[in-house]
Parts: structure tokens; C-alpha cells; sequence
């Protein structure tokens, strides 16, 4: 298993970070040692003072597939999800400051966390699917995939053409606006339109 992340897909967000808006997918990867087990907390690492949430929708592949066209996309899903792609900000701006890589601020232990998944047929249209991130009751991210800069299946034919997806890979597919930074005793919980997702506390 690996999860495929694409970074900047939302305008808004990339408006509040102040990054420039990319001409095609940013991607990035987490190996599996990143995810979360299931009821376990995200415990804030030591190496970091300004952890932050990210809430994503998430895509989980059912077949095997390479070079995939979009018009066949559709093909190699059937599940949708929420999860948080949990980022350490400050390290981030630090690496990208001097050029370098991002993993160790994306993708350290525990700073994927994965909710449940639900059969795509649920949702009328893919595209149209509204989603939000609430910590300790209020909300702080409110977004739809509607919004995405490229959407899911062409995500999927943009990402086979660098990597084989596999079963079981996961594609984070990016954050709407409102991200923040996490603190001890806060309590995160996903909703996918009103089914929740996932609930995680944080220590």
C-alpha cells in the first residue's frame, strides 16, 4: 500500500499559504508507516512546535493500472473517504525555504490518518460531494470537491503516468481552505456530506 497526496488542488488554499498555483498535480508520497492505527491517537512529534490539519477526501484503487486514461478512471475505484494529511508546517516552510524535499515534514510517522470508506454509488456525483473537518465542535475546514483544481479522474490519469497504482493505494486528494494548527486534548472529527468519518484526538 501506498498513499499518493496531491498538494495544491484547492484555490483557496493556496491562496492562504500564499503559494503559487500550479500548472499540473503536486505530488508527494507517504509510506504506510505514516497511517494512523485505527482508535489510536496523533500524538504531536517532538521535532515540531506548528502541526496542522488538513482534512482531504480520499480515493481508494481496486485494480491494478498504469498510463490509465481518464475516460477509464472511473474504473479503478469504488470507494470514497475522508482523512487528514497532518503536515508540520514549520519544518515545511523551513525545507521549502531551501529547495529541499518535503517528506519529513508530510510524511513522518503517524501524520496520515484514514477514516472509513464508503461505496462511490452513495454519492450522486463525485464532484459534487461536500465535506468538512470539525475540531472540538466548531467548524474549521467547510469544502466540496466541486472545488477541486483537477478532478479525481484526472487525478488518476495524471498520477499512473509516474506511478503503478496498486489495490489498496490510497490518493489524498488535496485541501480546501481553513487549515490550522493543532494543540493537546483537541479533537478532530471528519463528515463526508453527514456521515462521519473519523474522530481523533490529539496528545
Amino acid at each position: 500500500m501506498k498513499i499518493i497526496c496531491v498538494g495544491r488542488n484547492y484555490g483557496a488554499h493556496i491562496k492562504e499559504l500564499d503559494n503559487q498555483r500550479p500548472s499540473e498535480p503536486v505530488l508527494f508520497l507517504k509510506p504506510d508507516s505514516a497511517v494512523i492505527l485505527k482508535n489510536n491517537p496523533f500524538i504531536i512529534p517532538t521535532f515540531s512546535s506548528d502541526i496542522h490539519y488538513e482534512v482531504e477526501v480520499l480515493v481508494k484503487i481496486n485494480k491494478i493500472g498504469k498510463h490509465i486514461d481518464r475516460a477509464f478512471a472511473h474504473n479503478y475505484y469504488d470507494s470514497i473517504g475522508l482523512g487528514i494529511d497532518f503536515t508540520a508546517r514549520d519544518l515545511q516552510t523551513e525545507l521549502k525555504s531551501k529547495g529541499l524535499p518535503w517528506e519529513r515534514a508530510k510524511a513522518f510517522d503517524g501524520s496520515a490518518l484514514i477514516g472509513s470508506f464508503v461505496s462511490k454509488s452513495s454519492f450522486d456525483d463525485i464532484q459534487n460531494i461536500a465535506f468538512r473537518l470539525e475540531r472540538n465542535q466548531e467548524v474549521v475546514q467547510l469544502g466540496n470537491t466541486q472545488d477541486m483544481l483537477w478532478e479525481i479522474d484526472e487525478l488518476i490519469e495524471y498520477i499512473s503516468k509516474y506511478f503503478t497504482l496498486k489495490i489498496g493505494d490510497v490518493i489524498f486528494t488535496g485541501t480546501p481552505a481553513g487549515v490550522g494548527r493543532v494543540a493537546p486534548n483537541d479533537v478532530l472529527v471528519g463528515y463526508i456530506e453527514d456521515l462521519e468519518s473519523f474522530s481523533v484526538k490529539i496528545k
